[in-house]
Formats: structure tokens, sequence, C-alpha cells
């Protein structure tokens, strides 16, 4: 009889986070015998994608039981989701009886804070990152506003009691669990599991060569062109304005390049700024892609690029994207001081760091980019050996076991 889990994720499964960072995980996760209730707030523009995500659960002997996410207003409005999720997680506990409560991040864990008191149940305080800090960082609360300056005391409190009261903690990255050990807080043990990747389905070896030659025509890129790349969302906390001027500095040695955006954001967005870089229009590519088109596309890359605004939060990020385009044996320019991503470039030879958003800094790493690069075979060596989805898999069981060995 596997242990029956309790799955808390205040993102959604019809989210492509939802998909990608999710249920891979908790599909491995059932196939190894644990029993998985999962929890999830559901954005209603993306709640036609139920099926799709009923059909992966169904496949995977997930119980998956969602509640719809509330919007408006700042706040409030995630305290009637949290007290939402809270008597949905009491009401299945009577039936179920959990043995672990499994929380990501932060307005999860305090469903699982309060399941541990209420019911004695242990929870997993699986952090993501720093949650409060990076909503402070991101702009999104202005701690001049007496509101959110007390709703970041609120969490940043919490914070504490989410680490010392958890059975287990697992962060991202070495970086915070390293910042974490400098704070003047018991915590339970803390496991570092990244952001992981399916190296299965991001396997160059996979690809078909017919599908490879029509989405190479749909997005128009000619074989005798460099090709630099970005994939995935351009929110919060990536440069683009700085990738373009790094792109800019490029141009100038390698001026048979383009600019290829795999991104579901507004093709404005990034026309604009490449217009005020003075970045010609033709030189730049732009496309939307389902995930199972994403490998074919970033096979297409001779380099992968992103910039990530460097804060105190960005300790504890793991870019899905740099898993992603290490698995396709893809080097990837990135700036240094982003959790963990300086240790696995310098570890594996994977890339370079850019270490400052200036002509002297983009020339220094452009210049390194020619001798201290591994072969993309070995690149992709180093995503199986540090990003595998399975591993990941394998680790979180670890802390299953130790959480119920207790």
């Amino acid at each position: 009889m596997g242990a029956n889990i309790l799955y808390i994720s205040y993102d959604g499964m019809t989210d492509p986070l939802g998909q990608s960072q999710v249920l891979p995980y908790l599909a491995g996760l059932s196939a190894m015998g644990y029993k998985i209730t999962l929890l999830s707030c559901e954005k209603s523009e993306r709640w036609h994608f139920k099926e799709q995500v009923q059909a992966i659960c169904s496949k995977h002997h997930i119980n998956w039981q969602p509640v719809m996410y509330t919007r408006k207003p700042p706040v409030l409005s995630t305290i009637k989701d949290v007290r939402n999720m809270k008597k949905t997680a009491a009401a299945l506990h009577q039936k179920i009886s959990f043995d672990i409560v499994h929380c990501r991040s932060y307005v999860a864990a305090l469903v699982g804070l309060w399941m541990k008191r209420k019911f004695g149940t242990p929870f997993i305080f699986d952090m993501r990152g720093f949650w409060a800090n990076e909503r402070v960082d991101g702009g999104l609360w202005n701690l001049g506003n007496p509101v959110y300056k007390r709703v970041y005391t609120y969490f940043k409190i919490r914070e504490k009691q989410f680490l010392q009261e958890a059975a287990a903690v697992v962060s991202l990255t070495y970086t915070a669990k390293e910042e974490i050990g400098g704070w003047a807080v018991q915590s339970a043990p803390i496991s570092v599991i990244p952001c992981c990747v399916d190296t299965q389905l991001f396997d160059p070896e996979s690809l078909k060569a017919d599908q490879l030659a029509a989405l190479r025509r749909k997005a128009d890129l000619p074989g005798n062109k460099l090709i630099l790349g970005y994939v995935g969302s351009l929110g919060t906390w990536y440069l683009l304005d700085e990738m373009m001027a790094f792109f800019s500095h490029w141009l100038k040695e390698h001026p048979d390049t383009l600019l290829f955006f795999v991104s579901n954001e507004p093709k404005e967005l990034i026309r604009q700024a490449a217009s005020k870089a003075r970045i010609d229009r033709d030189a730049i590519r732009i496309i939307n892609a389902g995930r199972n088109e994403m490998p074919y596309y970033i096979s297409m890359m001779d380099f992968g690029l992103f910039f990530i605004k460097n804060a105190f939060s960005k300790k504890a990020s793991s870019p899905v994207k740099q898993g992603e385009l290490m698995a396709m044996g893809v080097p990837v320019i990135c700036n240094a001081g982003v959790g963990d991503s300086d240790l696995i470039i310098n570890k594996y030879k994977s890339g370079e760091l850019v270490h400052s958003f200036d002509k002297e800094g983009f020339a220094d790493a452009i210049r390194r980019l020619k001798t201290e690069m591994s072969h993309p075979a070995e690149i992709r060596k180093g995503a199986i050996d540090y990003f595998d989805l399975q591993k990941g898999i394998e680790a979180y069981a670890g802390v299953y076991e130790s959480v119920l060995g207790k």
C-alpha cells in the first residue's frame, strides 16, 4: 500500500507551468506507488484545457481536485482562495487520511501549515523560491503601500514558520539553501531539486527530419544563418532591452545571425525592443509553439540567450529554459549571479556568463565562448546529470521516504 500524498499547488495545472513542472513529477511518483491527490487553483480563462489535464491525470492515476482561482480584488482574493483550499483539503483528508501534504510554494504552504497544526499531518515546504521577496523585487508589491508592507511582513513571518515546522524543505538551488543557512532560523532538512527537464522529450535523437524541416520553414530560419535563441515568457524578470543590447554587439562580430524568439508574448513587444536597440527587423524571428514543438525549435539554435534581473530573490531561481536548452545540446549565454546558473555553466562548460551589461562585458563573454565550451553531446550529458526529470522524481521520493520514516 503506497502512502497517501496531498499535493497542493496555487498554480493551475491548465497553466503551462503546471504541465511542465508539476504533472510530470506526480506521474512519476504515482508510478512508484504513491497515491497522489492533486489540489490546484485553476484560472477561468484556461479552464478549456481541463479535459487535456484530466486525461493526463487519469492516465497516471492522479486524483485531481481543482478549485477555481479568484483574481480580484488583490490580497482579499488570495485570502478567499486559501480558505477554499483549506476547506477542500480538510474534506479530502476526512475521506483519504493523508500521510503527507506536499505544498508547492508559499500560498499552498499556508494550507499545509494549517493541516499540520489541525490534523498533525506532516507537510513538505517545496518553496520554489523566496516568494515574498520575488513579489517585491518584481515590483508587484510596493512596500511604500501599507497594505503590501503588511502582507510582505506576514509572509516573512510565515516563511520562518514554514521552515521550522515543515517535516522537510525543498529548494531549487544550492545558493538559496546556503542563504537560508545564514538566517537565524532552525530549518527542517533542506533538499535541493532544480526545475527538471524531460530529457526523453528534449532529445535531439528523437526529432523527426520531416517535422524539423517543416517547422524550420514555418519559422523562416534559413540554414546559412547563425541562430541566437530565446525560449519562453518575457515577464517580470527577463531583461529584454539588455538582451537586445547584447545582440546588437554580437552582430558586429557575427552579422549573419538571427535572434529567434520562441515565445507566446506579443510580437510587437519584441519588435519595439529591437527597434529601440536599432536592430533591423529582418534580423528578428518570432514564433509561438506548443510543448511538443519546443525541442524542434531549440534544436535550430546555435546558442540560447537569457538575462534575468539580478535581485536577492533570484538566488532561489532555477530557470526551466536552461535545462531545456542544455538537454538539446545548445550552449547557454546568461548573466552571472542568478541561482545556480554560474555553478552549472562552470561545471559542465555549457555556455558562458555575462558579468556586466556593457560593451566590455558582452565582448568578454563572446570571446570566451570561442574557447571555453563543451561539445553539444557533452552539454546534453550535463543536463542529464543535473536536470533529468527521473532524477528529480527519485529525489522527491527520497524526501517522501525520509518524512514517512519519521
